[in-house]
C-alpha cells in the first residue's frame, strides 16, 4: 500500500534534497510541531513515552469517530532531528484515515535519506515512534470501519 498522500511528498523532498539541506529541513518541521493541547499539557499521564529515543519523546494518538487519526507529541526543543521526525508524521499523516496509517512500513524514513543525517541511534528511536503511534491506533480501533 502506498504512503499516505502527504506523506509522500514529505518523502519526495527529502529524497530529492542534498544531504546538507536534509538537515536544514529536518529542523524547519522541528518548528512545526505544535504545543500540547491544553488537556494534554494539564494532564500528561495520557502521553506515553518513547523510551527507546535519547531524550525525552511522549506521544498520544486519537481516532476520531470516522477513524481519522490525531498525533500529539512532546520533545524537548534541544533535541531537534527527534522534533523534526514528529513534525514530519505529523504533517504526513495527521487527520489520515486510521488504515492508512497502519499501512505505513516501519522504515518509510530511508527512503528519504535521513541515514546520511542522522545517527543509527536516533534512527531507531524514530522507528520506535512510528511503531508506538500505530499501537496506539490499534488499541483504538477494535472494531471495523462499517465503510470499509
Amino acid at each position: 500500500m502506498p504512503l499516505p498522500d502527504p506523506l509522500t511528498t514529505v518523502v519526495r523532498r527529502f529524497r530529492t534534497a542534498p544531504k546538507d539541506l536534509r538537515v536544514q529541513a529536518l529542523l524547519q518541521y522541528a518548528r512545526r510541531v505544535p504545543p500540547l493541547p491544553e488537556r494534554f499539557a494539564a494532564d500528561r499521564s495520557a502521553l506515553e513515552q518513547v523510551h527507546e529515543c535519547q531524550t525525552p519523546f511522549f506521544l498520544a494518538t486519537e481516532v476520531d469517530d470516522d477513524g481519522r487519526v490525531h498525533l500529539f507529541f512532546d520533545a524537548p526543543a534541544e533535541a531537534p532531528t527527534v522534533r523534526g521526525f514528529a513534525g514530519i508524521l505529523r504533517e504526513g499523516l495527521e487527520g489520515q484515515h486510521r488504515d492508512d496509517v497502519l499501512a505505513v512500513p516501519p522504515n518509510f524514513y530511508a527512503e528519504m535519506g535521513l541515514d546520511t543525517v542522522v545517527s543509527p541511534l536516533r534512527l531507531r528511536g524514530m522507528g520506535a515512534i512510528l511503531a508506538r503511534l500505530q499501537r496506539q491506533v490499534r488499541e483504538q480501533s477494535t472494531s471495523p470501519d462499517p465503510e470499509s
